[in-house]
């Protein structure tokens, strides 16, 4: 444990880091790389809880023209396909994973219940929550917030795409600049979007500390658990 900066954290992976260059679904090799940073920094002690997106296979906003509230239950139910993909290569590496739903579904997975949860991970199993809140018009962003408030997570590390905040969006201005570090208030109030605004401020509220980096080196998931300056730190 003396490695360890965190040690409990909420792991938050995007959707489309499980596709890789496909760019839709799951990748293979993709989710094993992933999964091989994620065992060792189980077996480094850490305790882990994850909340992963459904955007390789559907997004809410993808829906246009459909009810919102259809289109995000559509979105739950890719986070369960994910959730189920990670824990089946977890559990391949000798690691016990128990893969917990907001909506209930018990045939293939427990329904949330927090202090199952919690005791979950006292017993050193991995916690991979889906169906994100189980409620429409909130982002998984904002679920991975709540759970780790919850669980008493001392971090959330949040896994995108890019590799931390930029003043503006980077795909779209060359010359945006990146961000080191800043706090909850000066990202609500420039306006940044990289992490939804619900979830920001939920955090900024209960003082979770959140690490944004890009998981296109996987190796980066240890070293945010170790504390290790990389990406943006939100706190």
């Amino acid at each position: 444990m003396t490695e360890l900066k965190y040690k409990r954290v909420m792991l938050k992976i995007s959707g489309e880091a499980l596709s890789g260059e496909k760019g839709n679904g799951i990748d293979t090799d993709t989710i094993n790389k992933i999964c091989d940073k994620i065992y060792m920094v189980y077996k480094l002690g850490a305790e882990i809880a994850i909340v992963v997106g459904g955007g390789n296979f559907w997004r809410g906003r993808s829906g246009v023209g459909m009810d919102r509230t259809t289109a995000d239950h559509m979105g739950m139910l890719a986070t369960v396909i994910n959730s189920l993909g990670l824990q089946d290569a977890l559990e391949s590496r000798g690691i016990p994973v128990r893969v917990q739903t907001a909506i209930e579904m018990r045939q293939i997975a427990e329904p949330y219940v927090r202090r199952k949860a919690v005791r979950h991970l006292e017993k050193k199993r991995i916690v991979i929550f889906a169906c994100g809140m189980g409620n429409p018009y909130f982002s998984t962003d904002t679920a991975a917030a709540l759970r780790a408030a919850e669980i008493d997570a001392e971090a959330i590390l949040m896994a995108k795409n890019v590799d931390g905040i930029y003043d503006s969006d980077p795909s779209k201005n060359p010359n945006a600049v990146k961000l080191d570090k800043l706090s909850y208030q000066e990202y609500l109030n420039k306006g940044l979007t990289a992490i939804d605004l619900t979830a920001a401020s939920f955090c900024k509220d209960n003082a979770i500390p959140m690490l944004v980096f890009g998981l296109d080196d996987p190796e980066n998931i240890i070293r945010a658990v170790k504390g290790d300056e990389i990406g943006t730190t939100i706190y």
